[in-house]
């Protein structure tokens, strides 16, 4: 680890506030003000969780759905003018087989600055059999070798297959030759205590003993002390500290609690607490959002967010 000095560390944070609209209010604004002689050790400590969200703010990624290209571009777009970079394609409902694969070409060749994580399920991309659906994947897998900035978060989906899952198929890929990108797996903190599924401790330990994985992406949930215990088994695991850490984020609304009881999504808990208060559902979410501050975990917004509205909303429950 590299460690700068107080200058070194004000010349970085002012380089983030020109790029980042999104800060303006918070402490940093007034650290750069300060002469670099006046500053002291207890001064950073203090502002250190300012500090933690600017570097949130910055890092924050955005998962985009969409139902056609058109709006696809409508959103990608939407992301250029409010200096989003960091964008989420997720691989489910309508974004599945060759509108899956023409969202990737369209942004490969239209959109080269956004930093992309494309989801690839194996159980939406499944075709015919076993076999054919590991070599299509090998194929996906090797022709991200030539993309910039991209990643993959590869999930089994909502419905796994029978012996072709994500540890299947890292079993089998980590006896391919010449790989070069290493990839992202879910891990889901409630599946044992909400869901009566207590194998993801065990899946999770299988699937980084591939070499293969570089980022770990967590599911959303409303039990805190959960989440806490489960990260910190991951953090444990995580021998080299290599891994990056994410986690999904839902800002709450009125439309999305109606939507979420007419129609849950399967293996996300939230509390029925949560469901019939917006306030408490805006207590738990800075609580949660605090847990990855303070844990050095950069949330995925999954809710929508395509309106300058939406946006303050989730840069004031940051900032709060």
């Amino acid at each position: 680890m590299i460690l700068l000095n107080n200058k070194q560390i004000i010349i970085y944070f002012k380089s983030i506030i020109r790029s980042s609209p999104k800060v303006s209010n918070l402490s940093a604004k007034i650290i750069i003000s300060l002469n670099y002689n006046s500053l002291s050790d207890n001064y950073f400590s203090y502002y250190k969780k300012d500090l933690k969200k600017l570097n949130m703010i910055n890092n924050l990624r955005f998962e985009l759905n969409f139902k056609d290209v058109d709006q696809l571009e409508g959103r990608l777009n939407f992301c250029k003018s409010k200096r989003i970079n960091n964008i989420n394609i997720p691989c489910k409902g309508l974004i599945k087989k060759q509108f899956y694969n023409l969202s990737i070409e369209y942004i490969k060749k239209n959109y080269k600055n956004f930093n992309v994580v494309y989801h690839y399920s194996l159980y939406y991309q499944y075709s015919k059999n076993k076999e054919n659906s590991y070599l299509e994947f090998l194929n996906f897998y090797k022709n991200f070798n030539s993309y910039k900035n991209s990643d993959i978060l590869l999930v089994s989906g909502s419905n796994k297959k029978n012996n072709f899952d994500v540890i299947d198929v890292l079993n089998d890929l980590k006896n391919e030759k010449d790989l070069q990108k290493q990839i992202g797996i879910a891990f889901n903190p409630y599946l044992n205590k909400y869901f009566n599924s207590p194998l993801e401790r065990d899946r999770y330990q299988k699937k980084l003993s591939s070499g293969l994985i570089k980022s770990i992406w967590i599911q959303y949930g409303t039990d805190i002390k959960v989440i806490e215990r489960e990260v910190n088994f991951l953090r444990t695991n995580d021998k080299n500290k290599k891994l990056n850490f994410y986690g999904s984020l839902l800002i709450p609304s009125k439309q999305f609690i109606a939507r979420f009881k007419l129609r849950p999504w399967k293996g996300v808990y939230i509390a029925d607490q949560y469901l019939y208060s917006l306030d408490k559902f805006y207590s738990y979410t800075k609580e949660l959002i605090s847990f990855y501050i303070d844990n050095n975990i950069i949330p995925v917004i999954e809710t929508d967010f395509y309106s300058s509205d939406k946006l303050e909303i989730i840069y004031r429950l940051i900032n709060s």
